[in-house]
């Protein structure tokens, strides 16, 4: 595939979105870009969000982490349902009650000024850092495989790729993001079954054939029960999972205000139900596509790159059918810019919401300043992008993963405080104790090794920093009185 066919694809694509965007900003004002107006269809919000959910580091990484762990993986997304079923129970019935905007505001209704504050900061560096990761991997295949023939340099390719995402994010907002991210996800998962298909035929492979060879590989093993001290370990990736997608989905604003836009509570519960059992297929379907990867090389003779995210990108863009190598660059694309668009918009709200106080100003002023926020973030982005250029040496989803851990568990410690407990808080030591847990957990993973018998934590230090951050919340905690508000 030729630099030249790359870029018109891509060219083409961002035309797409571009349209897309002005059809859907007609009229648009600063409340559109919040919420919506609050009529989004739920199967469009459905649909679109697993491409926002999956974004490029499943796209490139969870097929490449195949030849380490096999399908483990999925332990992690059978964790998801359960996490994504306690946001429709418990989570989206609070927020469509309070009627909320930004969903951190529960914090201030809960407990106060503080507290409110510091979730919304939590979410904002959680977010900041996870999408610029996701964003950092589609543009480095961009420029592995297309602007490094052309000598052109790689902060050239991310300036270019943030100002493209905030063109046809800037006015719509959210409105616009979830038609664009429905027009996305149907390229990522086009690419992924294009892709299952292709290398199925070139080895020979009718459908049941395919299922039978993957079963019956080294990469095909799911569970892992033998070795408790072992980041495989079937509960850590389980509950690792769960409360990853509760605190990732459920208290994060980018992911949570497109289910806000739905009309109804009801409306946004089919969403989120019929999303998580299609995502998990999704998942699996990306795992298949790995192994098929693993298998195809070995019986080929080609040799596997150091870096496994490079596996898939190398063999579609040089190896397959032009039909693979288009529909990868068209599904790299979409992934990862369906999850930084979002998150552009959800950082931008939050923002403007949480410590801007939009509600109390004029329309004019909201605009001037939703715009230098809107573009604050975007080079914030580029920044930690080319940051993490010159740290990274590990695969992207373990990076983005292990980031969470520890940004998300204050936010987990806070909403579970305020949910399961009545009991106030002093305030202004909130977030004292919100900056202590992620410290203390970080000081207990670095040495679990030691500490605990050779114990090695896995994604399950999300969990352990949001007791940490529980358990001081309850000795900075007074009895409540009878003003306090039950929510």
């Amino acid at each position: 595939m030729t630099p030249t066919l790359v870029i018109s694809i891509i060219t083409l694509y961002f035309l797409a979105l571009i349209l897309i965007s002005w059809l859907t900003s007609k009229g648009a004002d600063t409340h559109t870009f919040f919420t919506a107006n609050r009529q989004s269809p739920w199967y469009l919000v459905a649909f679109g969000m697993i491409g926002a959910s999956l974004s490029g580091v499943t796209f490139i990484s969870v097929p490449g982490n195949v030849g380490k762990i096999g399908f483990g993986y999925f332990q992690v997304v059978l964790g998801y349902l359960l996490g994504y079923w306690a946001i429709i129970g418990i989570l989206m019935p609070l927020y469509y009650r309070l009627n909320l905007i930004s969903i951190y505001t529960y914090l201030e209704q809960r407990f106060d000024f503080w507290s409110y504050k510091t979730g919304a900061f939590f979410f904002m560096v959680s977010r900041t850092i996870g999408s610029s990761l996701r964003l950092y991997l589609a543009a480095t295949v961009l420029q592995l495989f297309l602007f490094d023939a052309w000598n052109i340099p790689f902060y050239v390719t991310v300036a270019t790729t943030i100002v493209l995402i905030w063109v046809y994010t800037n006015k719509g907002g959210i409105k616009t993001i979830v038609w664009t991210d429905t027009f996305q996800t149907f390229f990522l998962i086009s690419a992924v079954v294009i892709a299952v298909w292709q290398i199925s035929n070139r080895l020979g492979y009718s459908f049941t054939e395919m299922v039978d060879a993957i079963e019956q590989s080294r990469y095909s093993k799911i569970f892992y029960f033998d070795d408790v001290n072992s980041p495989l370990y079937f509960w850590k990736q389980f509950l690792g999972g769960a409360f990853i997608a509760l605190t990732m989905t459920g208290m994060d604003q980018e992911i949570m205000q497109k289910n806000l836009t739905c009309r109804t509570l009801r409306d946004a519960q089919k969403n989120m139900f019929w999303f998580s059992l299609t995502l998990v297929f999704v998942n699996l379907l990306f795992l298949a596509l790995g192994a098929l990867l693993y298998l195809y090389s070995e019986k080929n003779g080609i040799a596997i790159p150091a870096a496994s995210d490079e596996l898939f990108p190398a063999l579609a863009l040089n190896e397959f059918s032009l039909v693979v190598g288009i529909f990868f660059i068209l599904g790299i694309t979409a992934s990862s810019y369906a999850s930084a668009d979002s998150a552009l918009a959800g950082l931008t709200t939050s923002f403007c919401i949480d410590f801007l106080d939009f509600k109390n100003k004029p329309e004019v002023a909201k605009k001037r300043q939703k715009l230098f926020v809107h573009i604050g973030f975007s080079l914030l982005f580029l920044i930690i992008i080319l940051v993490f250029k010159e740290i990274n040496n590990r695969s992207v989803i373990d990076a983005v993963l292990s980031v969470a851990g520890y940004t998300y568990g204050p936010l987990l410690g806070l909403f579970s405080f305020g949910l399961l407990t009545k009991r106030n808080v002093r305030d202004r030591l909130v977030p004292i104790v919100c900056l202590l847990s992620p410290a203390i957990s970080y000081v207990l993973s670095a040495n679990s090794k030691a500490w605990f018998g050779g114990y090695v934590f896995s994604f399950e230090i999300l969990i352990v920093n949001g007791l940490i951050t529980f358990i001081g919340l309850w000795i900075i905690s007074t009895a409540p009185d009878r003003q306090s508000k039950s929510l």
